[in-house]
């Protein structure tokens, strides 16, 4: 209280200044005309650029609100589209089923911890086996492949992303349809490997690669990345560098892919291969 003083004492002159000041600013404002017209005008900018830059903080901060209502939309646009394809393919096909049919179903999920700097990177999810999310689930991000569910608990799960040395994915050039097998080489999160691809293919840098479909993991046509560049290597079958799509130091929400005839195809192949 002391110190207050003191400092009131000491700046009594500027206090006073200021406080004359805004009394004949009033009796100005209330006596004349223009005046007044005047100050309710700049009072008014000034209100209205407070509200503006205002709103705009308000609207950065709610941008992560804004997003996961996105991508939660996202998800059911999904659901209804691959239950749409589903029922055209069936109808293409000659067939009728009253019930409706799909393939795929969509979960959204947030990343709440990731790796990127090590041989085996994994990364860990919001959601679990509460959610439907079961281990062997694709995981994609809205530019492309993110990696496969590795494990769950009730409430999250971890995923082998494709910057993960253990990671293995069946992928094709978009353009002639050759697939080869995917894999990390560990010298970069950006990079990865795409080998068994013939010699005499005709690719190019900047070429797309896409998910093979040739897995009941994985649906057809996800984004991969770009071919880098490439080399012939003994065997006459390319090794080809390709940018990765997704970048995983900026990677907050995903889509967890469950495949619904999963189970049927695999128990299929499965008695195919005993015999």
């Amino acid at each position: 209280m002391r110190n207050l003083l003191r400092f009131i004492i000491r700046y009594h002159f500027f206090f006073l200044f200021i406080l004359l000041e805004t009394v004949s600013v009033i009796l100005i404002v209330q006596h004349n005309n223009y005046q007044r017209a005047q100050f309710i005008n700049f009072t008014k900018s000034f209100q209205g650029s407070f509200y503006e830059a205002f709103g705009g903080i308000r609207e950065y901060l709610s941008l992560r609100q804004t997003n996961r209502y996105l991508y939660m939309e996202n998800t059911l646009l999904r659901n209804r589209m691959d239950r749409l394809l589903r029922n055209r393919e069936i109808r293409q096909a000659g067939g009728y089923d009253s019930i409706p049919h799909r393939q795929f179903s969509y979960i959204p999920a947030r990343v709440i911890n990731n790796s990127v700097n090590k041989q085996f990177n994994f990364i860990t999810l919001n959601k679990g086996s509460h959610h439907g999310i079961e281990p062997e689930m694709a995981v994609i991000a809205p530019n492309g492949v993110v990696g496969v569910v590795y494990a769950t608990s009730g409430n999250y799960a971890t995923v082998i992303p494709m910057i993960n040395r253990n990671f293995r994915l069946s992928a094709k050039i978009l353009k002639n349809g050759y697939f080869g097998s995917l894999s990390w080489a560990g010298s970069g999160y950006q990079e990865a490997i795409l080998e068994e691809i013939p010699f005499h293919v005709e690719i190019q840098p900047g070429d797309t690669i896409v998910t093979s479909g040739y897995s009941a993991i994985f649906p057809e046509g996800i984004m991969v990345g770009t071919i880098h560049e490439f080399e012939a290597r003994e065997g006459n079958f390319y090794t080809i560098t390709v940018d990765i799509a997704v970048d995983y130091k900026n990677l907050l929400y995903v889509t967890v892919i469950r495949n619904l005839l999963r189970e049927e195809q695999r128990e299929l192949e499965r008695i195919s291969g005993n015999d």
